[in-house]
């Protein structure tokens, strides 16, 4: 099994290393709405009972009505890191036999991600035996590849794919008995970039949405999974019974049904605020989202260091050490603190 990835969030191991208590750190390090919208009325029976098939199904209509999914009821799971990790199950590692023009062809399976990206999707299929590509665009994705993940917009660059390049991408792999994984993590800020209403007509396409990020709730682990009523069920069959809480299906059915344009206006506010500070202090953005921006800097290594020695704390990245990943600040005092900060670093 290869090693664990370290992610953002890690608030307590860098106060063991650095000093301070974990609740006086400033958090930059993940992609989460950092103003995390009032929980709703949440029934007691909710608290008490397993989950129901009735909640279960609120939750699915909610998520259908906000992803515009159509016909699809998306399947409400224990965040998508669980779905992730079962991914290697719907196809089986080994070698592909093909008959062409009378010749036997044998291969590996094959499974191409379009990189750098999320880092579990490559570890799940590595440590299930699969040959993973990290490629840099989805025209090297080909028939070779039984899956294919492209995270849209991606993690931590802030790439777009538009949507006739996804649905050419599902075709050839519609086409060569592939399916493609579609990402949409950081999607709510901009439903505009969904495929979740071309879904119906994409057989072979499954997508990924996070509750937690956008509503700022992710200490809530919910996720969500678009795809054809056969994976949907493969999926609901391997996470087993009750796999996702009663309060957190309430709260889904909820906040799905809720206006979700203040939401977003909030974020919005937070990312200007928090693109201003960095180019104040002379930092280049090279990409990001509403709910994180990428910066590209020579000095990274020494930037994180003394951002940690004043408990703030930004995501850093072993594979690209030159880049940092600023999360959004809170609020205007945040915004202060971090500007302080990055104003006494010795250039």
């Amino acid at each position: 099994m290869s090693a664990p990835i370290v992610h953002g969030g890690g608030v307590t191991a860098a106060a063991a290393a650095f000093g301070g208590r974990p609740e006086d750190w400033l958090d930059l390090s993940t992609g989460i709405n950092p103003c995390p919208v009032a929980l709703p009325d949440i029934p007691a029976r909710a608290w008490h009972r397993l989950p129901d098939r009735h909640l279960v199904d609120e939750a699915r209509r909610a998520a259908r009505d906000h992803y515009g999914s159509g016909k699809i009821l998306p399947l409400p799971v224990p965040g998508t890191q669980s779905v992730i990790q079962l991914l290697p199950r719907l196809i089986e590692a080994g070698r592909r036999v093909a008959v062409t023009d009378n010749k036997i062809a044998v291969t590996d399976e094959r499974v191409a991600v379009v990189s750098p990206t999320y880092g579990e999707y490559e570890r799940a299929f590595a440590s299930a035996g699969f040959a993973v590509d990290a490629v840099g665009d989805v025209a090297a994705i080909g028939a070779g590849h039984r899956l294919a993940i492209v995270v849209n917009p991606n993690n931590p660059d802030g790439l777009i794919w538009p949507a006739e390049k996804l649905i050419a991408l599902h075709d050839r792999m519609k086409a060569a008995d592939g399916l493609l994984v579609v990402d949409e993590a950081f999607g709510d800020t901009d439903p505009a970039l969904s495929l979740a209403s071309r879904a119906p007509q994409l057989s072979n396409l499954i997508i990924f949405r996070s509750f937690g990020k956008f509503f700022g709730l992710a200490g809530l682990r919910l996720g969500f999974a678009i795809a054809r009523d056969d994976i949907l069920a493969r999926f609901e069959d391997w996470l087993g019974p009750w796999a996702v809480s009663g309060p957190a299906l309430s709260i889904a059915a909820s906040l799905l049904r809720s206006d979700a344009s203040p939401i977003r206006g909030r974020i919005d506010e937070r990312s200007a605020r928090l693109q201003a500070v960095l180019k104040g202090a002379g930092l280049r953005m090279a990409g990001g989202t509403a709910l994180f921006t990428l910066v590209a800097d020579a000095r990274a290594g020494d930037i994180y260091a003394h951002l940690c020695r004043h408990h703030i704390l930004v995501r850093k990245f072993d594979y690209a050490p030159d880049w940092l990943r600023f999360g959004l600040t809170p609020d205007p005092a945040a915004d202060r603190r971090l500007g302080e900060v990055l104003q006494r670093f010795e250039r």
